[in-house]
């Protein structure tokens, strides 16, 4: 992307606009926040419309990235990278507080009864699969305030088995939770949604979740993992996808097509498929869930502008932060455990 003109991103940047772009209607940059502006054609008295929002997107200024206060909350913080260890909901109070704005954040938070990952006040082990989606709707909800209002948000997301109490008997059990199985809920259902052997169909509540929250939900992208572990089941066809959802604010929102298309035949570029082949990445010994950074390329990349910042509000592993920074991005990183987070820093500073 660093060999692209202003003028070529500010052309292509626009290419998830509708049709009807000539709406004239404005809208005011909100005024607490610190903005700054790559166009240099951007005149001051010029309003701000729908359409020239998406083509000129909301940066972070450095003022606000390095926020003194904001450093000081922070588990680890330099000009490019803050890692935050604490509860998402209380970094965002931080980040917005700061003024700091995210172009793009994409993230792939805890799947519902697959892990203990020990730490207090983590995401994923609720009794009921309902109050699970309520609880990760919240984290994103209190992320509104700093996602740039033409940003991006992506989230990686998989399903979970029910099964009724003591019915770990087959191949299908508790060893099976692990990053590309699911685990059964081996807990007493509820009798209608939570029944033994019911797909609780959890990606997509959630991601109507957001619907009913005000989220534009603009794909449900499909991850395939070729040659996955098997299921150790004999009655139902073995799980190898998982889903990656890209939702907005605004149907406004910045999206650089030719930073992740392909070809045509005929040379025009087209938009990605939203069916991605994708190996799992090995697993590290520090974090057992650790995802690709193939996973996270169309999302970095189509939607972080130049000088952009990129966040992962359950950063893990920091597979996130680390592409970003090597495509010139600044990054952000939040995990309630200080473990991930000092594997964050490892990773993203290349010492792991």
């Amino acid at each position: 992307m660093s060999g692209v003109s202003e003028v070529e991103n500010e052309r292509h940047a626009f290419s998830e606009v509708s049709q009807d772009a000539g709406e004239s209607s404005t809208l005011a940059t909100p005024p607490s926040r610190s903005v700054q502006n790559d166009s240099k054609t951007t005149s001051a008295a010029k309003p701000i419309t729908k359409a020239n929002l998406a083509l000129r997107p909301q940066v972070t200024s450095h003022d606000a990235f390095t926020n003194t206060e904001l450093r000081k909350a922070a588990y680890y913080a330099d000009d490019n990278v803050l890692i935050f260890n604490m509860d998402v909901r209380d970094a965002m109070k931080h980040l917005a507080a700061a003024g700091v704005i995210v172009n793009c954040m994409v993230t792939s938070p805890p799947f519902y009864g697959q892990r203990d990952y020990g730490a207090k006040g983590q995401i994923g082990l609720e009794e009921h699969p309902q109050q699970f989606i309520e609880q990760l709707v919240d984290c994103f909800e209190s992320a509104k305030p700093v996602l740039a209002d033409n940003g991006s948000l992506w989230v990686n997301l998989g399903d979970t088995y029910w099964s009724g109490k003591g019915e770990h008997k087959s191949g299908e059990s508790k060893q099976s939770a692990r990053r590309f199985g699911l685990r059964p809920q081996d807990r007493t259902g509820d009798g209608r949604l939570c029944k033994p052997k019911q797909l609780l169909l959890i990606p997509h509540r959630f991601a109507i979740a957001m619907q009913d929250r005000d989220w534009i939900v603009r794909n449900d992208n499909v991850w395939v993992k070729p040659n996955p572990i098997p299921d150790q089941v004999r009655d139902r066809c073995s799980i190898s996808h998982e889903y990656m959802f890209h939702l907005v604010k605004s149907r406004w929102y910045f999206f650089n097509k030719d930073a992740v298309g392909r070809k045509s035949s005929s040379g025009s570029m087209l938009p990605p498929a939203d069916t991605w082949e994708i190996p799992p990445a090995r697993r590290s010994h520090q974090h057992k869930a650790r995802f690709s950074e193939e996973l996270v390329r169309i999302p970095v990349l189509s939607t972080t502008p130049p000088n952009g910042v990129v966040l992962d509000p359950f950063g893990g592993s920091g597979t996130s932060l680390a592409f970003a920074r090597k495509n010139g991005f600044r990054a952000i990183g939040i995990d309630i455990k200080e473990e991930f987070c000092q594997s964050m820093v490892e990773h993203v500073l290349g010492i792991e």
